[in-house]
């Protein structure tokens, strides 16, 4: 069967986890440490009333970050009651998932994508050209499962990264980049079926990946792949004072 949007939010929690997190009264704070908008969020994790966003605000202002919110499906109350606030909707993202077996019936062609931990320097290289600095490779580091990078190669060049790494039995892939002048040369394909080929020899039944609904390129690989759309969430944002709405 495949896995609820629920538990691919536990994926996603715990192959990119925050810096730390605290329990306060409904929410669930973040401490991103500088590594995004996933790492940063509150989540409602028990019934809140409107009181409580005072509150949730204050917090993560304290922690020198934005008053940022996760809205999962079904979370259309706390939605609302946050564009009532004067929340911006911001960054809608879609979760993924297949079976690994879905992926592995190919064999990666020789050469072409590489499973590596610890990140080598053109890996970091390739990330930080595609605005995924130091910070967020830390997130990659915090995570205590099973995890790898992926290198890929094409034209006898290094020109793609990423990350994987499994709860309980889900694979998710995270920061696939491929540098531009080597994208549209089915390298993402390869690199994805490298990482199930991967999961698969560590135990995980299923793969999964999330993208904005932006991002039409990743959108079109994981549709190319038969990947099938488990679900989505979005953010919630208050502009700082001065700042358009």
């Amino acid at each position: 069967m495949m896995p609820s949007i629920q538990t691919l939010y536990a994926v996603t929690e715990s192959t990119w986890p925050p810096a730390d997190k605290t329990p306060a009264g409904p929410w669930m704070l973040r401490n991103g440490a500088g590594g995004g908008k996933r790492v940063s969020a509150a989540t409602a994790e028990g019934e809140w009333s409107t009181d409580d966003l005072a509150a949730a605000e204050s917090a993560m202002r304290m922690l020198g970050q934005d008053a940022l919110f996760m809205i999962r499906d079904g979370e259309d109350a706390l939605d609302a009651a946050l564009d009532a606030r004067g929340y911006t909707h911001i960054d809608p993202v879609t979760l993924w998932a297949c079976p690994v077996t879905d992926l592995t019936i190919l064999p990666v062609p020789r050469v072409t994508a590489f499973t590596i931990w610890e990140p080598l320097a053109i890996m970091r290289d390739i990330w930080a050209a595609n605005g995924i600095g130091p910070e967020r490779v830390a997130v990659m580091e915090r995570v205590t499962g099973p995890k790898t990078g992926l290198l890929g190669r094409t034209d006898d060049q290094p020109a793609g990264a990423a990350f994987c790494a499994i709860h309980e039995r889900v694979a998710m892939v995270h920061a696939l980049e491929i540098m531009d002048i080597h994208r549209r040369k089915g390298l993402g394909v390869w690199m994805m079926r490298q990482a199930a080929h991967w999961a698969a020899a560590n135990g995980a039944d299923w793969m999964s990946v999330l993208c904005t609904q932006a991002n039409a390129g990743a959108t079109g690989l994981y549709t190319s792949l038969g990947m099938k759309v488990v679900g989505h969430y979005h953010y919630r944002i208050l502009p700082q004072p001065g700042e358009p709405e």
